[in-house]
C-alpha cells in the first residue's frame, strides 16, 4: 500500500520524514536517498507495531485531501510503498508425535517458532528440510519428495 510522506529540510539538519496518516511516526536521513530508505523502514515497523497491538491500520490518504494540511507547509510530499500484512489465521495439522518433535527441533535450530518454520518451509518447497530418500540425490531438478502418508492436513480458518 502506498502512504504519503512529507519530506522536510531545515538549515543545519538532516532530511526529516513524517507521515500524515501515522502521527508520531517520524524518521530522518542525512541524504535524500537515506531519508527515503528510512521512511520505508520506519513506516513498516510502525505498522507492524500497530498490528501487534491490535490497532486498526488507516486507509491511505489521497494527496488532494492533504492539500491544505498545515504540516505540509515547506515540505515535499512523496509516496512510501509498504506491505501491509494481512491478519494471520490459524489452522491445525495432524502428524505423528515424532514428526512434530522433529519440526520443533528444526524450528529451534533456525531460531523460528513452529508456525513460522512450517509456513516458511511450505512456501519455499521445504527443499532444505526434506529427509534424504534412498536412491535419490535430492538435488536441484529432482522430483519433490512426497509427504509421508501418516501426515494429514486439516484446515480450519479462524479469524
Amino acid at each position: 500500500m502506498e502512504y504519503i510522506a512529507y519530506l522536510h529540510k531545515d538549515r543545519k539538519s538532516d532530511f526529516g520524514v513524517s507521515f500524515p496518516d501515522f502521527p508520531g511516526c517520524v524518521t530522518a536521513g542525512k541524504t535524500l536517498d537515506e531519508a527515503r530508505r528510512m521512511a520505508v523502514e520506519a513506516l513498516s515497523l510502525h505498522i507492524k507495531g500497530m498490528m501487534e497491538d491490535g490497532e486498526a491500520i488507516p486507509e491511505a490518504s489521497i494527496l488532494d485531501a492533504l492539500a491544505n494540511d498545515p504540516a505540509m507547509k515547506g515540505a515535499v510530499a512523496f509516496l512510501v510503498n509498504v506491505d501491509v500484512a494481512e491478519k494471520a489465521g490459524r489452522f491445525n495439522i495432524t502428524a505423528r508425535k515424532s514428526q512434530m518433535e522433529e519440526i520443533d527441533r528444526r524450528a529451534k535450530k533456525e531460531g523460528m517458532t513452529r508456525s513460522a518454520y512450517m509456513v516458511a518451509s511450505a512456501l519455499t518447497g521445504a527443499k532444505a528440510n526434506r529427509p534424504a530418500r534412498a536412491g535419490r540425490r535430492g538435488g536441484p531438478g529432482s522430483p519433490p519428495a512426497r509427504m509421508p502418508p501418516a501426515v494429514a492436513v486439516r484446515v480450519r480458518y479462524r479469524s
